[in-house]
């Protein structure tokens, strides 16, 4: 999915955003999470602006964008599939759910589906170790995923 311009109010809404924030110790992260709650990612158009903001580098806004993979740079899709990649997941079947997942949605990690359906993001635990592969669509968790409950899940928000 191309990644859209930059919405026309960018600048003028950042800097309310900017405004509601400026009280705050530290407050690039609530800045950002902001700004991923009004447009649904952080628009590179984003990144000069909140930097001046707060006096510090585009480096230092790109870094902490990238760095932590709740931020997206890109829209995700209207449903969003976070599969388990720790030990305890893999262990009991969690690569063969991956593979099947990438392979229904024609996508790799961080990929959105081609009719901007969904969006598959890897998580690394969800906390049910015990009952893994474990899997959440659009923050409802699922546990001991298999293919079958994969596709009867998928066929749910493709429909």
């Amino acid at each position: 999915m191309p990644i859209p311009p930059a919405p026309a109010d960018l600048e003028g809404r950042l800097d309310a955003i900017l405004a509601d924030h400026a009280d705050l110790e530290g407050p690039l992260l609530p800045i950002l999470h902001a700004v991923q709650a009004e447009w649904g990612y952080v628009p590179p158009e984003a990144l000069p602006i909140i930097a001046k903001g707060l006096n510090i580098s585009r480096a230092e806004v790109h870094g902490v964008v990238s760095f932590y993979h709740d931020f997206r740079e890109a829209p995700a899709g209207r449903h969003m599939l976070k599969i388990c990649r720790a030990e305890a997941c893999q262990a009991r079947g969690g690569q063969g759910i991956e593979a099947a997942a990438k392979a229904r949605l024609g996508v790799d990690w961080h990929g959105t589906s081609k009719d901007g359906g969904v969006t598959l993001e890897p998580v690394y635990c969800l906390g049910l170790c015990a009952t893994g592969p474990a899997m959440m669509l659009d923050g409802r968790v699922v546990a001991r995923v298999d293919k079958t409950r994969l596709d009867a899940l998928l066929a749910e928000v493709e429909a």
